[in-house]
Formats: C-alpha cells, structure tokens, sequence
C-alpha cells in the first residue's frame, strides 16, 4: 500500500480531521493574516501571526488503503520550532527539570560569540546568540540553562503541489498526499543541530550550566543510539523528547515524553550515526575501493 508524507497539522489543526471546505479555506488563506495558536501573546500587542509560508506545522505519514481510504500513520513530525511553544510546556518541562521552577523567564537571542578584537563590544558585535536562555532568578542567586529547539526540515517535492489539490478539495475522506517528501533527520541533526552543540555547549558547560534541547518522538528515534549518563550532575546536554496526542478541536497536544542526560562527544555519536570504525577497518575498505577503480 503506497504511502507519503503529508499535512500532519495546518495552523494548528489535525489535517486528518479538517472537512473539506475547511482545508479549501486554510489553503487559501495567507498566513500573514492567521494567528499562530503556539506563540504567546504579549500585553497590548495583538496575538502573533504565523510566519510560516502554508502553515505547516508539522507533517504525517499517510497510507492510501484499497478498502478504508487515506488513512494517517504514525507520529507528527515537527517542522516548525514554534510548535515547541504551546502553552509553554516546554519551558515548565525545562525549568521544573534544570531550574527549580516551572515559571522561568525566557530571554531570547542572547549575543554569546563576540568577534575577535581587542576593543569592548557591545551587543551589535555578536558573531552568534544563543535561541533561549531560561532563567530561574528568585532569591538573588542567577540560575540558568540555555535551550535549543529542533523542527525537523523535508525533503522532496514542496508542499505547493498538495496545496493545489487543497485549494479545490470537495471530499470525501482524507487528501492523499500529491508526491513524495521525507523528514530530512540527516539534515536536521548532523547539518544544523550538531554544530550548534559543538558551538555552544564547550562553553556553556565550562560556565557550569547545561544545555536543554527540546526535540519530538520522531527525531529521537531516528538518531542512532545514544549513550547516557546517570545523573544530571554529570551531564553536558539534557534531551527533552516530547510527543503529541489527540485533544479536543481537532487539534493535538504537546506532551511531556522522555529525559535523557548525556555529554557532547555521546550526543555527537548519536547524530553522526554512531562511533567511527577503527583504522585497519577503514583502511581495509580504502584498499578493497581501491582494487576496484
């Protein structure tokens, strides 16, 4: 039975549960002028748009089933790091976890590399920030870890072509998706969350503090395994691995899921597919490449 990724959520809502007319609607609508139900809202300032083209949040597996149609398959795929944010159950996650708190202040795009001269620098002369920094500040003492949160890129045909079949969906069941795309875990972790790590974390630890990441099911389990210590004392990273489930509006939940504490050299293991062969191995593999050319 053929199977594609697809829409796991748009603006918010479980594709799988939209009626037609409204998935023509969302389709058509800029998301420029729809509200992002993750992102907080600040005092006397209107609720933030989405700032993401189409909406996608997240994708899903689809199955197309001779006898019951289009069904979903599996887990959500996180796409869009916002989605991270609803109802700040990550940062209470962290907080509660690493802080002593589930009420941490979160300070955004903190400047953490200067460049370098011998001159004082101020904020305008960051090479790089740090995504957030959850701060626990209660009774004088200055707590604090930094968080990274890491969606999940694609690869393969844009969404743009399922969102002309939306555009002019009439039903019934579910829109099987148009062409093929993947979650690009290689891409998300190796290419772009582990040099973040190899950036950050050295320091960050050197100072005494940890590094939270927060990733989805989906993620975790595409990493290869990942060797863990014992205690948070003894860490360099900590993972927050949340998950999804079904709740009311046609929507999905963010959920708490699993905590694993590792060190760096471990989390890069993990992202890179595993610890590198020995020398006679790898040069055993050059000569046999060799013979063949």
């Amino acid at each position: 039975m053929p199977t594609r990724y697809g829409a796991g959520e748009l603006y918010g809502f479980d594709f799988s549960a939209l009626p037609p007319e409204r998935v023509r609607e969302l389709a058509c609508a800029s998301h420029k002028d729809i509200n992002c139900p993750f992102k907080s809202s600040e005092p006397g300032k209107p609720p933030p748009k989405c700032n993401k083209k189409g909406g996608v949040c997240s994708l899903r597996q689809y199955e197309m089933n001779a006898s019951a149609g289009v069904q979903p398959r599996g887990e959500l795929v996180t796409t869009c790091p916002n989605r991270f944010l609803e109802s700040n159950v990550a940062f209470e996650w962290v907080g509660e976890t690493l802080l002593g708190t589930t009420t941490p202040e979160v300070i955004s795009e903190l400047p953490f590399l200067m460049s370098d001269t011998d001159v004082e620098e101020d904020e305008s002369d960051a090479v790089g920030k740090i995504d957030k920094v959850l701060v626990n500040a209660e009774g004088g003492a200055l707590r604090w870890c930094a968080l990274e949160m890491q969606a999940v890129y694609f690869s393969g045909m844009s969404m743009e072509n399922d969102f002309k079949l939306m555009r002019e969906w009439n039903g019934p069941g579910i829109l099987f998706p148009k062409v093929q795309r993947r979650p690009d875990f290689r891409s998300s972790g190796p290419k772009r969350l582990m040099p973040q790590l190899q950036i950050k974390v050295p320091t960050i630890s050197r100072w005494g503090r940890k590094m939270a990441v927060v990733v989805d099911k989906a993620f975790w389990d595409s990493l290869s395994e990942m060797r863990e210590v014992k205690d948070v004392s003894n860490c360099e990273i900590v993972w927050f691995v949340v998950s999804y489930a079904a709740a009311s509006g046609g929507r999905f939940s963010l959920q708490r899921g699993e905590v694993h504490f590792t060190t760096l050299s471990h989390a890069v293991e993990g992202l890179t597919g595993g610890a590198p062969m020995s020398l006679d191995r790898f040069e055993n593999e050059l000569r046999a490449r060799l013979s063949h050319s």
